[in-house]
């Protein structure tokens, strides 16, 4: 197999390079602080984090098998205690690395 030259390695950095400050800097030449954000960015602001949660949630639960031992109970309990961290704590940290660290015990008892 052969692997990309030289001139191709600097070519691929360079892009990723470029995409990533165009990322990082379109949103502050798009809307710049002395000016207000537009009605709809703003909402979008308000409703994308819950989106993006529950299609995250989503995503993860979409592979457990429901019908077969042990009936999705990791995810489950997983899914509550990172609810119920949340709720007490209110620190998103805590609360996801908690309930990965459930889960990963839970798969290896359970299983």
């Amino acid at each position: 197999m052969t692997g990309m030259t030289i001139s191709q390695q600097i070519l691929t950095v360079a892009a990723v390079i470029a995409g990533t400050m165009l990322t990082r800097f379109l949103p502050f030449l798009l809307f710049p602080a002395d000016k207000p954000l537009p009605d709809y960015i703003r909402y979008l602001g308000n409703v994308l984090p819950a989106a993006v949660t529950g299609l995250l949630v989503v995503y993860c639960l979409r592979g457990v098998s429901w019908t077969c031992f042990p009936y999705g109970s990791a995810e489950i309990l997983s899914v509550v205690s990172i609810v119920l961290l949340h709720r007490w704590k209110h620190n998103m940290f805590l609360s996801i690395a908690g309930g990965t660290a459930l889960y990963m015990m839970l798969i290896r008892l359970l299983a």
